[in-house]
């Protein structure tokens, strides 16, 4: 069983009504337990090493169950010659390097090629995403602190 197929079956414990789900392998044995709106997952090898990697639960957000809320970004986006920014990984979303810091952009700031525009955590790894285009920042598509998808639009950007 590969990283992908362990994500995809943490994904639909959490998506669905089931608490435990428990694997075992010749090579290894899998255990994805939702305990209080926190997801742990244990992986046991044979030989005596054990992995524990706690996954991020995904708080409740109020959006549309139909699809337009991420549609309309892309439809934003193509209507006028604005440019969406996306995230290149699934983590979480930070506007600034910590709680007691200013976000790296705001709206109507102007942005260079290489600057920082936020951070993605991905597996307690906070990672600096820099700007791949120049121009003014007119819209920030996601809440600090949110999960984030890959490819997932995170800001929309005027270029320069």
């Amino acid at each position: 069983m590969d990283l992908k197929e362990i994500q995809q079956l943490i994904k639909f414990v959490s998506n669905s009504g089931v608490d435990e789900v428990d694997i075992e392998r010749k090579d290894f044995k899998l255990s994805i337990k939702k305990v209080a709106h926190r997801e742990v997952v244990s992986v046991q090898q044979q030989i005596p090493q054990q992995i524990m990697a706690p996954v991020q639960s995904q708080q409740p957000v109020a959006q549309p169950a139909a699809g337009p809320a991420p549609a309309q970004p892309a439809a934003e986006a193509q209507s006028s010659n604005l440019v969406e920014v996306k995230s290149p990984m699934i983590g979480t979303f930070y506007r600034s390097p910590s709680p007691d810091k200013p976000a790296f952009i705001n709206v109507g700031d102007e942005i260079k090629e290489g600057d920082v525009i936020c951070i993605v955590e991905a597996m307690k790894l906070f990672n600096e995403i820099e700007s791949e285009i120049s121009g003014k920042v007119v819209k920030v598509l996601v809440d600090d602190a949110s999960p984030v998808e890959y490819d997932q639009p995170l800001f929309l950007v005027e270029p320069s």
